[in-house]
């Protein structure tokens, strides 16, 4: 565990539930985005694009990506480089509590674009987000198949990743091309955890 990883919290603001961006809209006009302007990302965009991976949306806490059996083996990780109100370094989403908790500081994102093969749209965008499992919770439930729930409830995360980057205006694509071990030592992932996809997002 990293020594910052019960210290500096960052309570995000409370999400928007409705826009003027129909979901009809979003499925319409989501694409695969890798250009990025220097715009940075506001607080609420952080909020907003967390809340659609792995919020909690209801009182009985299920979250806005279904789960089976509801055992939520997802972690979510940011990468911040250009976010109003954030340090530069690494946080980790706690949907619970709508908190970020910083992993580690400084700059990150030239190394994650090295792990994913110097891809280099992953350094330029100013956020990136790292969806990361955490097999067990699923596997302990359902077995060798929970590894293919797992799998489609990343995907289930990521789309709607994608839906919400479209209805701010956002651009984002998902990165499968990575080195596992290499992300691993970057946000210092926890031995238990294995990283899915990498989401880099900006404004077109």
């Amino acid at each position: 565990m990293s020594p910052l990883e019960d210290g500096i919290k960052i309570i995000l603001p409370e999400p928007i539930y409705d826009s003027d961006t129909s979901i009809e809209e979003a499925i319409l006009n989501r694409r695969s985005i890798r250009n990025y302007t220097d715009q940075p990302l506001t607080l609420q965009d952080v909020s907003q694009l967390l809340w659609s991976a792995q919020g909690i949306t209801g009182t009985s806490g299920f979250r806005a990506a279904p789960s089976a059996g509801a055992t939520y083996p997802l972690e979510t990780y940011i990468v911040v480089g250009d976010v109003e109100g954030f340090d530069e370094g690494i946080y980790r989403y706690k949907p619970h509590q709508h908190v970020l908790v910083k992993v580690l500081d400084g700059e990150h994102r030239e190394s994650l674009a090295d792990a994913a093969l110097n891809q280099q749209f992953i350094a330029e965008a100013p956020l990136n987000i790292v969806i990361t499992a955490i097999y067990e919770r699923t596997t302990g439930r359902y077995g060798e198949r929970g590894i293919r729930y797992v799998h489609m409830e990343a995907g289930h995360a990521a789309q709607n990743v994608y839906l919400q980057a479209a209805a701010l205006g956002l651009g984002t694509t998902i990165v499968g091309a990575f080195d596992d071990a290499e992300v691993t030592e970057v946000a210092e992932l926890r031995h238990e955890e294995t990283p899915l996809c990498l989401l880099p997002i900006g404004r077109p």
